[in-house]
């Protein structure tokens, strides 16, 4: 793998940060593992909504709680109405709290607990917003000019470097030099 950043080759794939650049390389080896989709948990929602999981152990946890407020109006209620207090409130004070439990117990153990996505959010492709430039008339100022550019030099290719000469022709005409008295 190479860092995105500064084009550094890793020495492993399990590396968390680059070598070189100290770019942080857990959430590039993520995407690259998973095909070059953004794995769920680096997605971040611009609402922080709740799992199901937890909407109802705070729903469990605040009918638990309303107890200690519902016990007692209850109480005064019967009282002041003569309707059989010994009754109303030990059901009342059971329902709540017991109801409470439960709901937080159902909520642990059958809900779900990762939140909604909202598949708009995780959209891999948003065409570009159109340009002002791209309305249906020409503009005089923005007509295309053709400019042709110079003639293009290729690079000349280096593998046709001049070999030198072998070593042994150097050698070779000295053996071959005239003597002066042969002339």
């Amino acid at each position: 793998m190479f860092c995105p950043q500064c084009a550094q080759q890793q020495v492993s794939e399990t590396v968390r940060y680059c070598s070189r650049c100290g770019f942080l390389l857990e959430g590039v080896s993520a995407v690259v593992a998973s095909g070059g989709q953004l794995p769920m948990r680096y997605v971040q929602s611009a609402s922080r909504e709740l799992s199901a999981r937890s909407k109802g152990v705070r729903q469990g946890a605040l009918l638990m709680l309303s107890t200690l407020l519902v016990v007692p109006i209850v109480a005064i209620l019967t009282v002041s109405l003569d309707i059989a207090p010994h009754i109303f409130v030990p059901v009342v004070a059971i329902t709540c709290f017991i109801g409470g439990l439960l709901r937080m117990l159902y909520a642990l153990m059958m809900e779900d607990a990762h939140p909604p996505s909202n598949s708009s959010q995780l959209a891999s492709y948003a065409p570009p917003a159109p340009s002002q430039l791209e309305s249906g008339r020409p503009m005089a100022s923005a007509q295309a000019s053709f400019n042709p550019t110079p003639a293009w030099n290729p690079r000349p290719n280096t593998a046709e470097i001049f070999t030198p000469p072998s070593v042994t022709e150097n050698t070779t005409r000295l053996l071959q030099k005239e003597d002066p008295e042969d002339r």
